[in-house]
């Protein structure tokens, strides 16, 4: 029982694996990619170790360290792109209406 409780919690993690390869192919700009990429694979990494727990107990120090370090590093590293892209002047899709990161530039004066 113990095993097919660990497998669907895996299946639902490879779901959302294969949901942030489909929104980073379908959607329009780098930015809304990068929040679908990182919002689905960081959910689809946690469920996929969170299954591994499961079926080795023994390891859940250890996945318990891993999900700590994929919920600290993924968000970090999509914010730093983003910031990076939006400094370089990446284009936004000609939808985006919100930019507050140029707001606070133009408010600033540091543009």
């Amino acid at each position: 029982m113990i095993e097919i409780i660990g497998s669907l919690v895996i299946l639902m993690g490879s779901i959302f694996l294969f949901a942030a390869g489909l929104g980073v192919l379908r959607m329009p700009d780098s930015y809304n990619r990068i929040q679908t990429g990182t919002k689905a694979s960081t959910l689809g990494t946690i469920l996929i170790l969170i299954g591994l727990a499961i079926y080795h107990p023994a390891w859940i120090g250890k996945i318990l360290l891993l999900i700590f370090f994929v919920l600290l590093t993924n968000p970090v590293s999509s914010h730093a792109l983003a910031r990076a892209s939006h400094h370089r002047g990446v284009h936004k899709t000609k939808h985006t209406v919100v930019d507050k990161l140029h707001e606070a530039k133009t408010l600033n004066g540091s543009e």
